[in-house]
């Protein structure tokens, strides 16, 4: 039987399910009001997040210390003592200056142009903001940054490296996070700082192209103007370029920065700030500039340039500063003045010495490179390219190449080189490599430092010719053996050892007997002259006439080991070799620096004063941060020292002393005393001259780049003819300087009693004679005893 269907009754007595009801909307209700507080919530936690860089992700913000004290990046800058400027360490060039000093409309023009709000914002400009959003939809370029915020991002680098987090390597993200720390910070700032400090650390702050930092640097740069005399159009072109210091330089790209000028213009006619006509008049008018980049150059482009740069550099290390963003202030002990009327003398005498350099080699028919015989040393300029280094590189560049390397050596071309024939010393010939070379092996160099020897302060220093073409700093940086000028240190010990001033010893001719690695050796030196007068000289005298015979017997006596030693005592750093003839200067090279400082020990009472050339540094708003003063220990005792000064003004009161050849110059006036030594070295490859007054201690050196480039002949070479008329020329230009304060007089009175005797009746002769010559011609032990010989044939005579 099939089965039944249902009834109608029991299907409608089955119960009927329940309609659902529709709870979508009430969720989606819910997550938005989630949404919107999380929103809300990031919108108040958001900025908290950026400033604490939450989890490293989104980079350091300014600090309360660094919106407090803002450090831009400043130009340390170099001061002589008398207040001159003569250089700068800097990465970016620039030098602030007040709000008050720069001209009112350049303030217009940039309100007019970047931020025509800038008054009524609290560093966000929401307009601007909304402006700048609707025109990038459209395609469109336009910022929206404030003044302010333009300001935070240069003063702080937001946006390099160091303040970049994780998020910060993401595109689009990192642009937010960047503009979230430029508002906040922008808001910080117009909270910390009024609208008008706003401004002037705007314009001292952001670039203007060619390597120009802050509206003063700019406005000379372009103009060679300060910010107070910028006319309208100059300034809205300086404003015009903070678009894109790049683009709108208008060195470079004059029509571009002259579309720009005149679109500043239009916006300071529109804000009122010129009437139109005048506006009109500006656009048609071009630009007009007065170009000059002040070029990067680490400190003074002179000759200590490295001293200074190595000394604050080490109390930058020590200390912490930044010399190239710090904006410090370091003031050297040179004087200007004093540091011109320098270089006025030097370039005076060389100039006249050239001329009888070339002179004498013209007339001989031979190039001034000459052996010990006084014979031209062959492919001397050959040997001598081969040491630089820009013929390792072309030997390199033309390995296996000779004749391409041959060709590069004698390739001509346009060169600007050094000449003593024109006023800016500088002229332009065609020339090779080689040429070249050759060219500037026949100049002679100088080098010669003044210092006041109480203090230690270097008053002048001029390194050589000229800096722009000789580079070589021949104060410092060059040794060279010392001649007579050494003797003077024989005289110390022995003065410190029992002898007096008035002690003597006979002008023979001697043996001096020694032994050197264990052989018995004899050396015979030789006076210049070849004569030997038989006197009894006193030792005053005798070093007054720097006769060799006394000098190599009194070291004998005194012992070179002791000589050396107390040369090292007063101020001699070089290494010294303990020889016989360490007292003719042969026993090492010294440089006018430490002898400058050695013979200022005996004008300071026996106290040796470390050479100083900075005397203090303050930080850039003038507050001193530290100041130098002199550094000094007993050397010899003070009654030696005084001797030794009386014994160096022999030079000048002795008979027949060798400095008296500075009678030629206006130095004599109120009775005035000068101490001094010449000097020359073999061949006359070295003139030197060792003046003091009571005042100055000042040493000069005259030689060829080479030793073996030289005069042949006293009548031309020796340190009397060739340094010492420097030393007279400047100290002419001293007291001739009234505003200097430098007098002529006599030396200070001893501070202790003098127990020694120095008073002493010298051989009688006019006291205004012929100079005695100074020559050494006697001093080439050390080099013989380096090459392992016997005593040379010249010091067996």
């Amino acid at each position: 039987m099939a089965d039944s269907q249902p009834t109608s009754s029991s299907a409608s007595s089955a119960p009927k399910p329940k309609p659902r009801r529709r709870r979508w909307p009430l969720r989606l209700a819910s997550w938005a009001w989630v949404l919107f507080g999380l929103v809300v919530i990031l919108f108040l936690v958001y900025p908290f997040l950026v400033s604490t860089n939450f989890m490293f992700l989104f980079g350091k913000s300014p600090s309360l210390a660094d919106l407090e004290n803002p450090k831009v990046e400043q130009a340390s800058e170099i001061y002589t003592s008398d207040g001159v400027l003569i250089g700068k360490y800097f990465r970016e060039n620039r030098s602030p200056v007040a709000l008050n000093q720069m001209s009112p409309l350049l303030i217009k023009a940039l309100i007019a142009t970047e931020d025509v709000r800038f008054y009524e914002h609290s560093g966000i400009d929401l307009q601007a903001v909304v402006g700048g959003a609707f025109s990038s939809l459209r395609g469109e370029k336009r910022g929206g940054s404030t003044i302010t915020q333009q300001l935070a991002k240069n003063l702080y680098k937001i946006r390099r490296q160091q303040s970049r987090g994780a998020l910060g390597y993401i595109p689009v993200v990192s642009t937010i996070v960047a503009k979230t720390k430029e508002w906040l910070t922008a808001v910080d700032l117009e909270q910390r700082y009024t609208k008008e400090e706003i401004l002037r650390m705007y314009l001292n702050t952001v670039e203007y192209g060619s390597s120009a930092f802050g509206i003063k640097v700019a406005a000379k740069t372009f103009f060679h103007t300060s910010p107070d005399s910028l006319k309208p159009e100059e300034a809205a072109m300086l404003v015009g370029v903070l678009n894109n210091p790049t683009a709108y330089n208008p060195k470079f790209h004059p029509a571009a920065a002259l579309r720009r000028r005149n679109v500043v213009l239009d916006r300071m006619g529109q804000a009122g700030v010129l009437p139109a006509a005048q506006i009109k008049a500006l656009k048609a008018t071009p630009i007009v500039l007065n170009y000059h980049v002040e070029p990067h150059i680490d400190g003074p482009d002179t000759y200590f340039r490295s001293a200074i740069s190595q000394f604050v550099d080490a109390w930058c290390d020590s200390t912490g500063h930044d010399m190239y963003r710090d904006g410090m202030k370091i003031y050297l002990s040179i004087d200007s003045r004093m540091q011109a009327h320098a270089e006025e003398a030097l370039h005076e005498r060389m100039k006249a010495l050239q001329r009888q350099f070339d002179n004498f080699w013209r007339n001989r028919g031979s190039n001034p490179w000459v052996d010990e015989k006084g014979q031209e040393i062959p492919d001397f300029i050959l040997t001598q390219m081969k040491r630089t280094e820009s013929y390792k590189s072309l030997a390199n560049r033309y390995r296996n190449q000779p004749q391409r390397l041959d060709s590069a050596l004698n390739a001509k071309r346009p060169m600007k080189v050094f000449t003593w024939k024109h006023d800016d010393n500088d002229t332009t010939l065609v020339m090779s490599p080689l040429d070249s070379l050759a060219y500037y092996k026949h100049f002679l160099q100088s080098g010669m430092m003044c210092m006041d020897p109480f203090t230690g302060q270097i008053k002048a220093w001029v390194g050589g010719l000229d800096f722009r073409f000789f580079q070589y700093d021949h104060v410092k940086q060059g040794r060279r053996q010392a001649g007579s000028t050494f003797k003077p240190f024989v005289y110390l010990t022995a003065l410190d050892n029992g002898y007096s001033p008035c002690d003597r010893i006979r002008d023979q001719r001697v043996t001096i007997n020694y032994v050197e690695n264990g052989q018995p050796m004899e050396w015979k030196p030789d006076n210049v002259t070849r004569e030997y007068t038989g006197i009894n000289m006193t030792l005053r005298h005798a070093m007054a006439r720097s006769v060799n015979s006394v000098t190599a017997q009194l070291t004998e006596k005194v012992g070179w080991e002791n000589v050396a030693k107390y040369a090292h005592k007063v101020g001699i750093t070089s290494p010294l070799l303990p020889v016989p003839s360490i007292g003719l200067g042969s026993a090492g090279d010294v440089s006018v620096y430490e002898m400058v400082d050695a013979y200022s020990t005996f004008l300071n009472n026996g106290f040796r004063s470390d050479p100083r050339l900075v005397t203090r540094i303050e930080d850039r708003n003038g507050n001193v941060i530290q100041q130098f003063d002199p550094v000094q220990h007993r050397a010899i005792p003070a009654e030696t020292a005084w001797l030794m000064t009386y014994m160096l003004r022999g030079g000048m009161e002795e008979p027949g002393g060798t400095s008296q050849a500075l009678w030629d110059y206006e130095l004599w006036k109120n009775d005035n005393q000068i101490g001094g030594k010449t000097g020359t070295t073999s061949n006359y490859s070295d003139g030197w001259y060792m003046g003091m007054t009571k005042d100055l201690m000042t040493g000069v050196w005259v030689g060829g780049e080479d030793r073996s480039i030289h005069f042949v002949g006293s009548q031309q070479g020796e340190g009397g003819r060739t340094a010492l008329p420097i030393f007279g020329k400047f100290m002419e230009k001293i007291y001739q300087d009234k505003e200097l304060g430098y007098t002529p007089g006599h030396f200070p009175k001893p501070t202790v009693k003098i127990n020694k005797k120095y008073t002493c009746v010298s051989e009688s002769e006019p006291r205004r004679r012929a100079v005695a010559v100074d020559t050494i011609a006697a001093d080439n032990l050390l080099e013989q005893m380096n090459n392992g010989g016997g005593v040379p044939d010249s010091l067996r005579r």
